[in-house]
């Protein structure tokens, strides 16, 4: 049951005339006599008693008719709130995230804009690690980053998706692959797998949570390289330099995705939470409270990181 069908209800029960009704809603009478059925086989009664010279309601037709009525006034009185809270939001806001940040933002920015078309949107693109620090420093309004092992009592974090962190390597047969894929053949050995060049980031979560493992492990890692940014990681893991560490929407959203494969059966790190950050005592300000709102928690799989 949506809008559409409450409001043909409720001409319906003005007008108690299958044509007429048609005519108001621009539909065929046809298509009103299928929306009726629909609404009865929905609600499992009989909404009107039809003869060929009349239509009436029924008891359960009277109440469904008062229920769509108060329901559409309800909302025009919403809907004109949120038109008025739109025409006073306007202004700049900062956004903050990394390259892949954007697939997370597109469908949320693409309403925003629609929403408040008179807020100028500001992005600035970097290291997710860097995220927090730019919030509580006031350089950005909201940004888009990993929730960290403790995060900062002055910020409040909104979490929208998970995304696991993924061991990673070269899809081609050969070189690092091959010694991959022989270990996994004979009984994977941490040890061995971490004395391949790994690729790690230079600082953040994942590195962090990295590092906390190995020392549980007591394992020295050959570090082969340290970047900043998990897209990075996925170019030089592609490329067939090592072995990798990176958020699973880093690698399905990049370019290079055809050309690693996940190591399945290396360690299993704590995944990543997702979401939006923003001052605790800036939330109050129209403009970020609009943003942060709008954005809805989705799916565990489809939305942030890096």
């Amino acid at each position: 049951m949506d809008f559409k069908q409450l409001q043909m209800f409720v001409v319906l029960a003005e007008e108690l005339h299958f044509a007429r009704t048609a005519g108001r809603c621009h539909m065929t009478a046809s298509a009103v006599t299928r929306a009726v059925q629909r609404l009865e086989e929905e609600v499992g009664v009989a909404l009107l008693l039809r003869n060929n010279r009349r239509v009436e309601l029924t008891a359960a037709g009277r109440q469904l008719a008062d229920f769509a009525g108060e329901t559409l006034q309800r909302w025009r009185i919403v809907e004109q709130g949120m038109q008025q809270h739109a025409q006073q939001v306007a202004g700049q806001l900062r956004l903050y995230g990394s390259a892949t940040a954007g697939y997370v933002l597109s469908a949320l920015l693409s309403d925003f804009r629609q929403l408040y078309p008179n807020v100028e949107l500001q992005l600035h693109s970097g290291d997710q690690a860097e995220a927090i620090e730019r919030i509580r420093e006031g350089r950005e309004d909201i940004a888009i980053a990993a929730l960290p092992s403790s995060l900062p009592e002055v910020v409040a974090f909104k979490t929208l998706r998970e995304s696991p962190l993924c061991f990673i390597m070269p899809a081609d047969e050969g070189g690092i692959a091959e010694q991959v894929r022989a270990l996994q053949a004979g009984g994977m050995s941490w040890q061995a797998l971490f004395s391949l060049p790994l690729i790690v980031s230079e600082r953040g979560l994942a590195r962090e949570r990295l590092n906390h493992w190995l020392k549980k492990q007591a394992l020295s890692p050959n570090i082969y390289a340290q970047v900043s940014g998990h897209e990075a990681i996925v170019t030089l893991v592609a490329l067939g330099f090592g072995i990798g560490l990176a958020p699973r929407l880093v690698i399905e959203h990049s370019p290079f995705r055809d050309k690693i494969a996940i190591i399945d059966d290396a360690p299993q790190l704590e995944a990543f939470q997702i979401g939006l950050c923003a001052l605790k005592s800036r939330l109050a300000l129209p403009l970020i409270r609009a943003f942060w709102d709008l954005a809805d928690p989705v799916d565990v799989g489809d939305y942030l990181s890096s």
